[in-house]
């Protein structure tokens, strides 16, 4: 599978290794890029199902921000998601 391309699906925008998320669950405050870890703070070990766009501040699944070229790699990855194999 190739690496995939990381934007918004909302507005598109891509964030940068600079742009940090901040958890906020139970009062966690870790500041990290949520892409390096697929979404899990190394703070707490939370799994956040969405992320917010630190553009356009809406809120969309996680592994919607992950975008593949191939869209038989995108199939691949969808019928992965909804089976969880």
């Amino acid at each position: 599978m190739s690496k995939p391309e990381i934007y918004c699906p909302v507005c598109a925008w891509r964030p940068g290794p600079d742009d940090l998320w901040i958890c906020t669950r139970n009062d966690c405050g870790t500041e990290w890029n949520t892409f390096w870890t697929r979404g899990v703070c190394p703070g707490c070990a939370y799994q956040w199902r969405n992320t917010q766009c630190l553009r356009c501040a809406e809120m969309s699944p996680h592994e919607a921000w992950y975008h593949f070229g191939d869209p038989q790699e995108s199939e691949l990855v969808e019928h992965e998601r909804e089976t969880g194999s």
